[in-house]
């Protein structure tokens, strides 16, 4: 089974979305939907894919949820409950987990004030809930300080199997890998931390990037973590920014593909059908 284990989807006529907003957004700032997606997903031959949620909102992962009862490419749907609000987060988990498709959690911390978020009471609360009921979360860990908390959360809720996303956005810009390293190292050498190879496009020059700037960072994810808790993702639409779904698909396998077959198997498919525990 072929996975893309991160794409999104929205609909601004029905959801406001304020981060598309942004200046650095604005091609972005369309509705994005599963008929648009389909075809690229079967001139590669993928097989399931994981939707993310896009929005700190009920609405964006009820809307995520309708999708993966219309489309059955769509594997697993991580969405969103008030991490903070433990009580209610509970009530809203009870519902959510009747979904067969209802596989993680995800909260949009880089948009929160608080770079320490992540260590509050009631959010550490609210992790070991999740953790209680078998439920991932997804680490949107794009600015250091988030990538730092890992290491202190697996401690904390030891139970509690974490995904990095966008490898945590590498400096692939700058080249600079030595903190980024440090940082994933530590975050790896807790089992239950896995990480997804995903995002990288938009990580790197938008106009002039290659996948041989992707080489050292996925290198040191393999490294680090081991193919077994790495996983492809697309980022589909946000990777429209930089590139095709096509040209991540190729560069990606580019990468991968020099690491042998029962590695390619790994990130390709196998690790996020494990973790999201998909359906075949």
């Amino acid at each position: 089974m072929i996975v893309d284990a991160h794409q999104h989807f929205w609909d601004i006529e029905r959801i406001h979305y304020a981060w598309l907003e942004r200046p650095e957004n604005q091609a972005l700032k369309r509705t994005f939907s599963p008929p648009m997606l389909a075809p690229l997903l079967n001139e590669i031959g993928i097989d399931r894919t994981v939707l993310v949620q896009a929005l700190d909102s009920r609405l964006d992962t009820e809307a995520m949820l309708k999708f993966a009862d219309q489309y059955p490419w769509i594997g697993a749907v991580v969405g969103w409950v008030p991490l903070d609000e433990p009580e209610l987060a509970s009530r809203q988990l009870e519902n959510y987990v009747k979904h067969p498709k209802f596989k993680g959690v995800r909260h949009l911390i880089h948009e929160e004030a608080n770079p320490d978020w992540l260590l509050r009471d009631e959010v550490i609360a609210g992790l070991r809930l999740l953790a209680s009921l078998g439920i991932p979360f997804d680490v949107v860990a794009v600015y250091p300080n988030h990538l730092k908390h890992v290491p202190t959360l697996a401690e904390r809720v030891p139970n509690l199997r974490m995904v990095i996303d966008h490898l945590a956005k590498p400096p692939i810009r700058s080249g600079d890998i030595r903190d980024w390293r440090r940082q994933m190292e530590q975050a790896a050498a807790s089992p239950q931390v896995y990480a997804k190879v995903s995002g990288l496009n938009t990580a790197s020059d938008w106009a002039s990037w290659s996948y041989r700037d992707w080489i050292p960072y996925v290198d040191a994810a393999v490294e680090l973590f081991g193919p077994e808790r790495l996983m492809f993702g697309s980022d589909w639409p946000v990777a429209t920014l930089a590139g095709t779904y096509r040209q991540v698909w190729d560069a990606t396998m580019a990468v991968v593909e020099r690491y042998g077959d029962r590695a390619k198997d790994s990130i390709f498919g196998g690790t996020a059908q494990r973790f999201y525990k998909l359906e075949a």
